[in-house]
C-alpha cells in the first residue's frame, strides 16, 4: 500500500466520559478494560506555534483497530500548528509503521497529541488469532492436556531430598509453582491444527505475559517501515523515531492492599534485603523476566551456594596459619635478635644497615598465608572451580528439562538472522556509494524474505579491514596504557620510599606508608579505567559493525573483558611474579632512575604484599562499585530526573498526574541495557577467588559476603528499577561459560607459579631435605641470606651517619649467591639451581596432577542427570503414546454414525469442533495471508 494514501485510522475519542481512571478495575488494559497491553511504544512529539488549550484536556485517545477506518476529528477539536519539516517526517513515519503492524493482526490504542508537546504512548495488543499465529511461526512450546509424574531414581536419593526439604522449608520463598513439584505437564510446539491437545481453559490467560510481550516484539522487529527504509523497531528507534519500547510491569511492586501479582510476589519473596536467607523462587523469576534472566540468578545463586564450602575451607586454612603462627622455626629466628644478622641498606646513602630482627611482625604475618595448608587449599579451589562448573551444567540441563528449552536451536537460529539497524545501515550507504540503485531496490524487497535468503554478509573484509584495524590498535593501546599506569605506580613507590628514607621520623614505617598509598592509587585507577574501558569496548564493537545482536553481544563480552581483566589483574601480576625480581646485588643494582633502585620484597617475601594488594583491591572494587555506581547512581539519576519533571511545565491534569497509567511509570523507569554488566562482575570476582587464593585463602570469603548482598541488590534492581525487559529464551549462559572454564584452567597455572616462585614453600622443601642436618628447619634463614663485602659498595652509594660505624664489614643480602670469599663472588650458587629446578618441577607436577584431578572430576560427573535423561526419554514416549490416542479418538468421532438427521450431525460436529477449537480460529493459510480480517476481542 502507497504509503501517502493510508486511510485515516485515528478515531477520537474522549476517554474521561465512558470510564474515568479511577474507576478503571486494571491499568494494564485499553480503555475498554478488556484488551490487555501487550507492548507500549512512546515517543515524545513537539508542535510549532501550537498554544496550550486552557483547562484540562483529558484523556484524548486514538482508539486504532485493525485497519478499521476512523472518524475525521471535527473542528475545532484541536488546532494544530505548522509542524517542522523533521517532525513531520517522523509522525508519516510512526503512521505507516503503526498501520504495519496493524496489518500483521495487531490492535492499537493511541494518545492524541492535544498538547504542545509531550511523550505518547502507543499501546499494542496481541489478539487470539495472532498470538496462535506467532506461536506456531515461533514454535513456542506450551503445554497439553496430559500430565505425568515425575519418578525420583533410587529410593536413598528420594528420602535424602525428602529430609533436605523439610530441613530447608523456613528457607523457602512462598510463591507457587515451584519445580519440585511431582507432576509435569506434556508440553509440545504450539499447533492451530493440533489445538484439540491443548487445555485451553481461557484465550487471556493461556499464554502468560512475558510469551505475548516476547510474540509482540518478534513482530515489531520484522515489521518494515519504507518512509524510513528499515526493518522492525530497533532500527526507529536508533532513528529517534520513537523513544522506546517496552513490555509492561504487572502493576505496581509497592501497592496497598491484599492484590497480588507477579511482581509485587517477586519483591516481597525475593528483591528485599529482609529476606537474603531465602532461596531464589528461579521459576517465578523465569516466568516473570524469561529464561536469559532466570539462568543468570540460577547461575549466580549457585556461584554463591558454592562460595560456602570454599570459605570454610578458607577460614580453616587461615586459622592454621593461626595456630602454628608460634610453631614456624624460620620467623622464630627472624624475630630472634641474639641472630643479629646485620643487613645491607636498602637504599643508597640515606638507608643505614639494619637487623633483620626488625622485620619480626612482617615475618610473623607472612605465615599466616604462606604455609603448606595453602598448597591443600591451591589444589581444592582448582578442583572447586571444575566441581562448579560441572554442577552448572547439570543445573543447566534440569532447568532446560523443566523449561521447556529443549530443541530450541531453529528458532535461536531464526533470532540470528535479524540483522542490527547499524548494520543495515552500512549496508545501505555502501550500495549507494556503488550507484547502483537496482541494487538498493534488491535489498528493500529481500529483507522481506530474511528468512528463504542464505546470502553471505553484504559487507565483505574489506569493508571491515578499518574496523579491525581500529581494534586491534586501541586494545594494544589500552592494555600499554595499562602497563604504564602499573609502572607509575611503581615509579612513585620508589620515588615515595627514597623520600621517606631521608627522615628519620617517617623512616620507620616506609614500607608500610608506601604500600598502602600504592594499592590505594592502584584501586582508584582500576575503578576509573574499568568505566572508560566498558565504553571503549562498545565503542570498538561498533565500528566493527557486526550483523547480528548475538555476534555484537560476543564481540563486546570478549573485548571488555580482556581490557578489564588486565586492568584490575595486572598491578596484582606484578607484585606475584616480578616485584624483587630484577633488584640486582649490592654492588651492583639495577636503577630505575639515577639513584632510585627497583623495588625489592619484604625480607618475609613478597606474598604478604601480594595478599594487601589482593584484598584491597578486592574488597574496594566490590565495596565501592556495589554502593555507589550500582546503588548510588542509580538513585541519583532518579533523582535529577524527578527533578527535571519538576522544574519543566507540564500540560496534563491533575487527575491523572494524581493517578498515573502503568505504561507511564514505566516509562519513568530506567531502560533495560542487558546482563553483561552484571555477569562481568562476577567473572572479575571469580577470578579473584580462583586466581591468587594461594596468597588469600579469605577471598571466598568476602566473595561470599558480597554476593549475599549482590542477589539482593540485582533482584531490587530487575524488579523496582527497570523497566521490564523482553522475554528472550536461551538454553545456556553463553560464552561466558567459556569464559569461566578459562579462568579456572588459567589459575591452576597461576596458583602453581605463586606457590612455587612467590612463596617459601619451595625453598624450605629443598632445605628440609638437602640441606639441613636435623631434617627441621633450623638454620633455614641463615641459608639464604647472602654475604657481601661492605668495603665493594660503590663510591657515594655507602651509608651517610650509619649507627652501626666501623664494625661492619659484611652485610647480609637475601640470595642465593656465592661469598666474597669464593673463587667466584657473587655468582649463584649451587643451592640456587637446586631451588630453581625444584620451582620448575613442582609447577609441573601441580599442574599435571590438578589437571588430571579435573578431567577425573569432569568424567565422573556426567553434564546430563540421569533422572533427567530418563524423564526426558519418557517424556518422548508418553507424547508419542498421547498422540496417538488423541488422534485416535478424533477419528473415531468423526467417524462413527450419528442417528440423528444430516442437520444434527453437522450440529454435532460443529459443536465439537467449537469445544476443542476457540472461537475466531481460522485456518492456517487465512490466518497467515493477513491481519485485516481480525475483530476485536
Amino acid at each position: 500500500m502507497d504509503p501517502d494514501n493510508l486511510p485515516v485510522i485515528n478515531n477520537y475519542l474522549d476517554a474521561n466520559d465512558p470510564v474515568s481512571s479511577e474507576a478503571r478495575p486494571s491499568r494494564m488494559h485499553f480503555y475498554d478494560s478488556q484488551r490487555k497491553v501487550d507492548y507500549v511504544l512512546a515517543y515524545h512529539f513537539r508542535k510549532r506555534g501550537a498554544h496550550p488549550s486552557q483547562g484540562s484536556p483529558g484523556h484524548s485517545l486514538a482508539i486504532v483497530s485493525n485497519g478499521e477506518t476512523g472518524k475525521e476529528p471535527h473542528a475545532g477539536d484541536i488546532e494544530l500548528g505548522p509542524l517542522d519539516a523533521l517532525e513531520e517526517e517522523r509522525k508519516e513515519q510512526r503512521e505507516e509503521f503503526e498501520h504495519n503492524l496493524m496489518e500483521a493482526g495487531l490492535e492499537i490504542e493511541k494518545d492524541v497529541e492535544s498538547k504542545s508537546q509531550g511523550s505518547i504512548f502507543v499501546r499494542i495488543h496481541a489478539p487470539w488469532q495472532v498470538l496462535t499465529r506467532e506461536a506456531e511461526f515461533l514454535k513456542i512450546k506450551v503445554p497439553t492436556k496430559k500430565m505425568y509424574e515425575i519418578k525420583a531414581e533410587g529410593s536413598i536419593a528420594m528420602k535424602f531430598n525428602e529430609i533436605l526439604q523439610k530441613l530447608s522449608s523456613p528457607l523457602q520463598p512462598k510463591v507457587p509453582n515451584q519445580s519440585n513439584n511431582k507432576m509435569k505437564n506434556l508440553s509440545y510446539p504450539f499447533s492451530r491444527e493440533k489445538i484439540y491437545l491443548y487445555n485451553i481453559h481461557d484465550k487471556d490467560t493461556f499464554f502468560d505475559n512475558a510469551t505475548r510481550s516476547r510474540i509482540v516484539h518478534e513482530i515489531l522487529k520484522r515489521t518494515t517501515c519504507s518512509r524510513a527504509n528499515t526493518m522492525g523497531i530497533n532500527s526507529l528507534i536508533a532513528n529517534n523515531i520513537y523513544e522506546a519500547a517496552y513490555p509492561l510491569h504487572d502493576g505496581e511492586y509497592d501497592s496497598p492492599g491484599d492484590d497480588m501479582n507477579d511482581r509485587k510476589l517477586l519483591y516481597q519473596e525475593w528483591a528485599r534485603y529482609g529476606v537474603f536467607y531465602k532461596f531464589q523462587p528461579i521459576d517465578l523469576i523465569r516466568k516473570y523476566f524469561g529464561e536469559k534472566i532466570g539462568l543468570y540468578f540460577a547461575w549466580l545463586g549457585l556461584y554463591t551456594s558454592f562460595l560456602i564450602p570454599s570459605s570454610v575451607i578458607g577460614v580453616i586454612v587461615f586459622l592454621y596459619g593461626c595456630a602454628t603462627i608460634e610453631e614456624d622455626i624460620p620467623s622464630k629466628e627472624m624475630c630472634d635478635q641474639q641472630n643479629a644478622f646485620t643487613m645491607c641498606p636498602l637504599c643508597d646513602k640515606s638507608c643505614d644497615y639494619w637487623n633483620l630482627s626488625s622485620a619480626c611482625g612482617t615475618a610473623r604475618a607472612s605465615h599466616l598465608f604462606d604455609n603448606p595448608a595453602t598448597v591443600f587449599f591451591s589444589i581444592f579451589m582448582a578442583l572447586w572451580a571444575t566441581m562448579f562448573l560441572e554442577n552448572w551444567k547439570r543445573l543447566q540441563m534440569r532447568l532446560g528439562y523443566f523449561w521447556d528449552l529443549t530443541g530450541i536451536e531453529e528458532e535461536e537460529e531464526r533470532a540470528k538472522e535479524h540483522s542490527r539497524p547499524e548494520y543495515e545501515t552500512r549496508v545501505r550507504e555502501k550500495m549507494l556509494n556503488q550507484s547502483d540503485k537496482s541494487v538498493v531496490q534488491k535489498l528493500e524487497t529481500d529483507r522481506t524474505e530474511s528468512d528463504d535468503e542464505d546470502d553471505e554478509d553484504k559487507l565483505d573484509w574489506k569493508d571491515r579491514f578499518p574496523g579491525y584495524l581500529m581494534n586491534f590498535a586501541s586494545i594494544l593501546f589500552m592494555i600499554a596504557l595499562t602497563f604504564s599506569i602499573v609502572f607509575g605506580v611503581i615509579v612513585y613507590r620508589i620515588t615515595t620510599k627514597a623520600a621517606l628514607s631521608l627522615n628519620k621520623a617517617t623512616r620507620s614505617n616506609v614500607r608500610v606508608t608506601v604500600t598502602a598509598t600504592a594499592v590505594i592509587i592502584n584501586l582508584v585507577v582500576i575503578l576509573i579505567l574499568d568505566e572508560i574501558y566498558g565504553a571503549v569496548a562498545k565503542w570498538l564493537t561498533k565500528i566493527e559493525v557486526p550483523k547480528t545482536e548475538q555476534t555484537f553481544e560476543e564481540r563486546l563480552i570478549l573485548k571488555a573483558f580482556l581490557l578489564k581483566f588486565v586492568n584490575a589483574y595486572s598491578p596484582i601480576f606484578y607484585v606475584a611474579f616480578f616485584k624483587g625480581r630484577f633488584v640486582g646485588r649490592p654492588g651492583s643494582y639495577v636503577y630505575v632512575f639515577d639513584g632510585y633502585r627497583m623495588e625489592e620484597c619484604a625480607p618475609g617475601g613478597c606474598l604478604m604484599e601480594l595478599c594487601i594488594q589482593l584484598s584491597i583491591i578486592m574488597l574496594g572494587k566490590q565495596l565501592i562499585q556495589n554502593n555507589i555506581f550500582e546503588i548510588g547512581v542509580p538513585k541519583l539519576k532518579k533523582l535529577f530526573r524527578k527533578l527535571k519533571d519538576e522544574t519543566e511545565p507540564r500540560e496534563t491534569d491533575s487527575a491523572h498526574s494524581k493517578h498515573p497509567e502503568q505504561w507511564d511509570l514505566d516509562y519513568s523507569l530506567e531502560p533495560y541495557t542487558g546482563l553483561t554488566p552484571e555477569y562481568m562482575e562476577m567473572i572479575i570476582q571469580f577470578g579473584f577467588v580462583t586466581l591468587f587464593v594461594a596468597s588469600f585463602p579469605l577471598a571466598p570469603v568476602f566473595a561470599l559476603l558480597n554476593n549475599v548482598i549482590e542477589v539482593r541488590l540485582d533482584a531490587k534492581k530487575f524488579v523496582t528499577e527497570l523497566r521490564r525487559p523482553d522475554a528472550v529464551r536461551t538454553k545456556d549462559i553463553g560464552i561466558w561459560f567459556d569464559i569461566l572454564s578459562g579462568i579456572g584452567k588459567f589459575s591452576v597455572i597461576i596458583n602453581a607459579f605463586v606457590i612455587a616462585v612467590t612463596s617459601d614453600f619451595i625453598p624450605r622443601l629443598v632445605y628440609q631435605y638437602s640441606y639441613s642436618h636435623n631434617g627441621t628447619l633450623h638454620g633455614f634463614v641463615n641459608h639464604t641470606l647472602s654475604f657481601f663485602n661492605v668495603s665493594q659498595l660503590k663510591e657515594g652509594t655507602q651509608p651517610e651517619n650509619s649507627q652501626f660505624g666501623q664494625d661492619v664489614q659484611f652485610c647480609r643480602f637475601k640470595d642465593y649467591r656465592e661469598p666474597p670469599w669464593a673463587p667466584n663472588p657473587y655468582e649463584f650458587s649451587k643451592q640456587y639451581w637446586s631451588v630453581l629446578s625444584a620451582r620448575l618441577a613442582f609447577v609441573i607436577i601441580f599442574q599435571n596432577l590438578v589437571m588430571f584431578l579435573s578431567v577425573l572430576v569432569d568424567w565422573m560427573i556426567p553434564d546430563i542427570p540421569k533422572d533427567i535423561s530418563d524423564q526426558i526419554k519418557k517424556e518422548k514416549s508418553l507424547l508419542v503414546d498421547f498422540f496417538l490416542k488423541e488422534e485416535h479418538e478424533k477419528l473415531k468421532l468423526m467417524d462413527e454414525p450419528a442417528p440423528q438427521s444430516q442437520g444434527g450431525e453437522n450440529l454435532s460436529r460443529r459443536s465439537h469442533t467449537a469445544s476443542v477449537v476457540p472461537s475466531g480460529h481460522s485456518q492456517p493459510g487465512s490466518a497467515l495471508s493477513g491481519g485485516s480480517q481480525h475483530t476485536n476481542v
